[in-house]
């Protein structure tokens, strides 16, 4: 089997047929301009990342570079690999926009400093630069700077998220420190968003902490969700959980929602109307003497580390559009056991925030019943 080189015009014909079309040029070049719908796979990452770019053998892949050389090499390898349908555009990347080929104009920059901080992810072909950039742009609202909001808000300024917005009313206390790693014993007494605002710039000078000291209420939900694209729920109370959820029912924005106890950890992302809100989950809520926090019934302290990182994975899922968030599913946890369970959790046709026969703009939790 061998390579079949294809000029201009039969490469842009066969990108229109449904060719898979294969950038293999640098990141700075793909910057700079790129055939639409191309996945970038650098020359260097193409006999490593190749199975999981393509992982079908037989299916039709066009190559390129800027002049047709690097492109060749790459083809090569694939052919050598089992591909069977391989073709490399031989000669410049202009004769493809001088044929009508679709193109992608440059937009703003990554700096050298961005591309080499987020290189692990820029590499990756559902973040690459336009990814990237939409994480520098995203902003994301954190509830609670405790042992879920930990996790979340480190990771996701470590991944580039442009605005993190930090709501906790609390303290940094010495048993906090336990699982609450965003915090250090010399910021004791410190309130927890100035703390978690510390940690974050440290890591990230680029992200923009914004830091909503206060308690959620009815009269103020709404106006920490508004401009922000999802929210990550970090809170180890009921009432703040459900009136969290009909704001963002009513505003449309997306929560990626954990909780632990003791051992057991849960996750789930909440798209309104795509799939469950929290009230579809618990449609009533359980008597306080049922639901202990963790100061009563304890907690490991590596677990809200883990499941606040699998919330963290979501968040960052939703911001690029890619992969399979959890909606209408909650992931679990058993640390004893050293296992994951999955259980399907559909939407409720009757719940009184997100069914049909509701008004979730009109919810009493965030709005009068004369709005």
């Amino acid at each position: 089997m061998s390579v079949r080189n294809v000029g201009a015009a039969e490469a842009v014909a066969l990108a229109r047929a449904g060719c898979r079309v294969i950038d293999v040029r640098e990141p700075v070049e793909w910057d700079a301009g790129h055939i639409a719908d191309a996945t970038l796979l650098p020359l260097g990452d193409v006999v490593e990342r190749i199975n999981r770019v393509a992982p079908d053998r037989d299916a039709p892949l066009l190559l390129h570079c800027s002049a047709g050389a690097r492109s060749a090499r790459a083809a090569g390898w694939l052919v050598d690999l089992g591909y069977t349908n391989v073709a490399n555009l031989d000669g410049s990347i202009d004769g493809w926009r001088e044929q009508g080929g679709a193109w992608v104009e440059p937009t703003t920059s990554l700096t050298d400093a961005q591309r080499r901080r987020y290189a692990r992810q820029l590499v990756l072909p559902e973040v690459g630069p336009e990814g990237q950039r939409q994480l520098l742009e995203a902003r994301v609202l954190v509830v609670g700077a405790g042992g879920l909001g930990s996790p979340v808000a480190l990771y996701l300024a470590a991944s580039g998220v442009g605005t993190l917005g930090i709501v906790d009313d609390d303290v940094v206390d010495e048993s906090n420190l336990q699982r609450q790693v965003v915090h250090a014993a010399e910021r004791l007494g410190m309130r927890k968003v100035a703390s978690a605002a510390v940690a974050v710039r440290a890591l990230n000078p680029e992200t923009n902490v914004v830091e909503h000291d206060a308690r959620l209420s009815a009269a103020n939900v709404a106006d920490f969700i508004a401009g922000y694209d999802l929210v990550v729920d970090g809170t180890d109370n009921l009432d703040t959980r459900y009136l969290l959820n009909d704001a963002a029912v009513a505003t449309g924005t997306p929560v990626v929602h954990g909780s632990v106890y003791r051992w057991d950890g849960q996750v789930t992302t909440l798209v309104p109307f795509e799939g469950p809100c929290y009230r579809c989950l618990h449609p009533v809520r359980p008597p306080d003497d049922l639901v202990l926090d963790c100061d009563v019934a304890g907690v490991l302290g590596v677990l809200p580390g883990i499941v606040g990182t699998i919330q963290a994975a979501e968040a960052l899922k939703l911001l690029l559009g890619v992969g399979e968030p959890l909606v209408g599913r909650m992931l679990i946890y058993d640390a004893l056991g050293a296992r994951f369970d999955e259980i399907a959790i559909p939407r409720d046709p009757a719940c009184v925030t997100c069914g049909s026969a509701a008004a979730p703009w009109r919810h009493p939790a965030i709005a009068p019943a004369s709005a």
